[in-house]
């Protein structure tokens, strides 16, 4: 089985294969799943910062595993103006609820009182399934490596 225990933002080395995770796996920080390839694969990283789609996981043997995200069920509320826009924001954002933000868009996991809410303040709200990266949150910075080398 690989097993991980550093994370790179990215690597000028070539992607030996690929992970493909809904977001509350890339949440995790202990994981079990399998590659894209089909190689058993174990993470182990820090508690607190989920996986990030296109982050790089080095295996112990030194392949390197990009980290992609696997559409899932979501709720996007598109709207056409700004200050309606912020208004479903601020309170989303009261309700404590994971939110990925975009230009006049918000996207967040499926909840009917969520989607009514949006609804009330003109959004429109569909249901594609896509994925999810939600913001990490205000305290969620985190620091990881970075890699250089150019092994042949």
């Amino acid at each position: 089985m690989l097993q991980v225990f550093e994370r790179l933002d990215h690597s000028h080395d070539e992607i030996d294969d690929s992970i493909t995770l809904d977001h509350d796996t890339r949440k995790k920080s202990r994981i079990k799943s399998v590659t894209d390839n089909g190689a058993d694969i174990g993470i182990f990283v820090q508690r607190g910062h989920p996986l990030l789609v296109g982050e790089i996981l080095k295996t112990e043997c030194g392949l390197l595993i990009e980290v992609k995200g696997k559409a899932e069920a979501v709720s996007t509320a598109v709207a056409s103006d700004w200050l309606n826009f912020s208004k479903v924001c601020y309170h989303l954002g009261n309700r404590h609820t994971a939110l990925q933000i975009g230009e006049l868009w918000v996207r967040f996991k499926p909840d009917h009182v969520l989607e009514e809410l949006a609804e009330n303040y003109g959004l429109s709200v569909n249901n594609q399934p896509t994925v999810f990266e939600p913001e990490n949150g205000a305290y969620g910075a985190r620091s990881h490596g970075h890699s250089h080398a150019h092994d042949s």
